[in-house]
Formats: structure tokens, sequence, C-alpha cells
């Protein structure tokens, strides 16, 4: 009866080992997950930049307003007989 006692014994150790140190175990199981949420993470970001260029694609296909925006905005172009007026404040240096 010792004997098998202390098999069990062994056993449970080694199976404990190789659920905590070995292949496949808590170890592995954290770095996996901690990989996975990094990963939800960016994934989740680049969902949300993708949404955004979707939507500029669409406001570009619709009409000429969102190119006239992004020309303004992106490359400072004016109507002709506009007029342009820079607004600084008082802490801007040029």
């Amino acid at each position: 009866m010792r004997l098998f006692q202390l098999a069990l014994l062994c056993l449970f150790a080694s199976l404990q080992y190789q659920l905590w140190f070995g292949h496949h175990g808590v170890k592995d199981f954290k770095r996996l997950k901690s990989a996975v949420e990094q990963h939800t993470e960016v994934n989740t970001r680049l969902e949300r930049r993708n949404k955004l260029l979707k939507a500029d694609v669409e406001d570009l296909k619709l009409g000429l307003e969102g190119i006239e925006e992004r020309a303004r905005n992106e490359l400072g172009m004016i109507k002709q007989g506009e007029t342009f007026f820079r607004v600084t404040h008082k802490n801007d240096r040029f």
C-alpha cells in the first residue's frame, strides 16, 4: 500500500510540474493570452482607421465637396475671388 501511495504522489507531482512549467502549461497560456489581447487591441485600432478611410473614400466618390474640403485643408488652396485670412495667437511667432 505504501508503494502505491508513493507512486500516486510521484504521478501527482509530475502532473503538477507539467501543468505549471511544462509545454502547453500555465506559462504558455498566459503568454498566448497576452499576445491575443495585444493583437485584439491592434485590430481594433486598425478597424477604426479603416472605417475612417472608407468614410473618406465614400465622401470623395459622392461629390466635389469632399475634394474641395481636402484641397483647402491639406493643400491650402483658395478659390478665385476669395480672401484668405490667417488668425494667429499672440504667442505664435513666424
